[in-house]
């Protein structure tokens, strides 16, 4: 039996979502209770692999079991062994086809920054401060011009171990909060690494050290050396998941199928 579990958590105090040889993971609290459970090591599959300090509203993952427990039971059992930065949304069961990596066809990551005279402790972790002023218009044309499908080569991690960096963005828009702004950004993949550098780019142009008309020239330069800078991990957080195409029509209308047939064709 196939069980698919959604939760949230405040990464701040973890190393990730992957297990690690030292400290603590989001993959260790589960697998920890589960193997408790199973009195067996069980291993689960999430849809996606956050970094250290990096939150998530909206995260999935599976895994197969023999016991029979209802989805109810399952929550209960899991949300009384887990700590308090760490809980369990909802539970089902899916066919033994599903897969949460191979079946996600889209994420949504928020990127939470304030701005003012001083640092808020309290905001500490949850998301980054910025103490200069920044041209909110500027950076809004130069995310505009990363939707569509490109080679995200100088735009994410040199440590990034996959044969193709195309993907696909859906949305990616500057969003004005109370005290700063959000960077929402949807795609069809992320390489690691690739959100908190658009948004240190971003950033960049917000001082005037870059512009919004760079952006085609560094994607197709596809150098990570012109790029070199990398956004703090606080303030990060996958913020949706979406596990099928009509998910991302019901969202982004039916020309996603068009973007998604391009990713798709350079996979």
């Amino acid at each position: 039996m196939r069980v698919l579990v959604n939760i949230a958590y405040m990464g701040r105090d973890y190393l990730g979502f992957q297990i690690q040889q030292n400290g603590r993971t989001i993959q260790q609290q589960f697998e920890k209770i589960l193997k408790r459970m199973h009195k067996r090591h069980v291993r689960i599959h999430p849809t996606s692999r956050t970094d250290r300090g990096v939150h998530a509203l909206n995260q999935y993952f599976h895994f197969d079991t023999e016991l029979n427990i209802t989805p109810e039971k399952w929550q209960y059992a899991m949300n009384s062994a887990l700590p308090d930065d760490i809980y369990v949304h909802d539970i089902q069961f899916v066919s033994d086809n599903f897969h949460c990596r191979y079946d996600c066809v889209g994420k949504t990551y928020r990127y939470k920054i304030y701005q003012g005279a001083h640092k808020d402790p309290f905001q500490s972790g949850l998301k980054t401060y910025i103490p200069y002023q920044l041209d909110i218009e500027a950076m809004q044309e130069a995310a505009q011009a990363f939707v569509g499908t490109h080679d995200f080569t100088g735009f994410c991690s040199q440590k990034t171990e996959v044969e193709s960096k195309v993907r696909t963005l859906y949305e990616s828009r500057m969003v004005v909060t109370e005290d700063g702004f959000d960077y929402v950004v949807t795609g069809s993949g992320f390489l690691y690494n690739m959100v908190r550098v658009l948004v240190a780019f971003l950033l960049q142009v917000g001082q005037g050290k870059k512009r919004p008309e760079d952006v085609p020239r560094l994607l197709e330069a596809k150098d990570r050396n012109q790029m070199p800078f990398t956004a703090p991990a606080a303030g990060l957080y996958l913020e949706k998941v979406y596990l099928s195409p009509e998910s991302l029509i019901q969202d982004f209308g039916e020309d996603i199928r068009i973007h998604r047939k391009k990713s798709l064709e350079n996979d």
